[in-house]
């Protein structure tokens, strides 16, 4: 691995396209985790690998690589979510009068791995910003509300929010695999 960040500190491109190949497609994962869509992540991950070419001089072998990637991969995309804030708490009406008039079920079935990234996808972008922050990556609200530039009680209602929201859609799948 020391070689390859060496060809990339020379800005050799045989070396950048073998660091690609290599973390592409964990670091497009982490960046799929806060986007819309997968073409707003791949335009994340863009930008992550352009950081990481023009900064990889500023690694110093003292702290895991993979981590230092997975921190410009998270700032990153926190950074595109700022960008886009004006709109990440915005709800439908339709919505939010649904999920506080609908009780919430609990079922004692387990989710694959695509059920449970599926609700997450449908979060709206402040939930599930907020939920990959605190829950996946273990972020406390005050760091959340520092990146995001919100008050704390915003993140925890967010939180809040999104475990209400992903409760009705794993209730939703639960009734289909009840029916089936």
């Amino acid at each position: 691995m020391k070689d390859i960040i060496e060809g990339c500190v020379r800005g050799e491109k045989r070396f950048q396209d073998r660091l690609f190949k290599k973390y592409a497609s964990l670091l497009y994962g982490i960046c799929l985790r806060y986007a819309k869509n997968k073409m707003e992540a791949e335009d994340v991950l863009q930008e992550v690998f352009v950081k990481v070419y023009t900064n990889i001089h500023t690694y110093h072998h003292d702290g895991s690589f993979e981590g230092w990637l997975r921190r410009i991969a998270v700032n990153t995309s926190i950074t595109y979510y700022r960008k886009n804030l004006k709109h990440a708490f915005q709800e439908d009406i339709d919505d939010v009068v649904q999920h506080r008039n609908d009780p919430v079920q609990y079922e004692d079935l387990e989710y694959t791995q695509e059920e449970l990234m599926g609700c997450i996808n449908k979060l709206p972008v402040g939930y599930k910003t907020v939920f990959n922050l605190y829950v996946i990556e273990g972020f406390m609200h005050k760091e959340i509300a520092d990146m995001l530039g919100v008050d704390v009680n915003t993140s925890k209602s967010q939180l809040s929010r999104a475990k209400t929201y992903l409760q009705k859609e794993l209730a939703e799948i639960s009734k289909i695999k009840l029916q089936a």
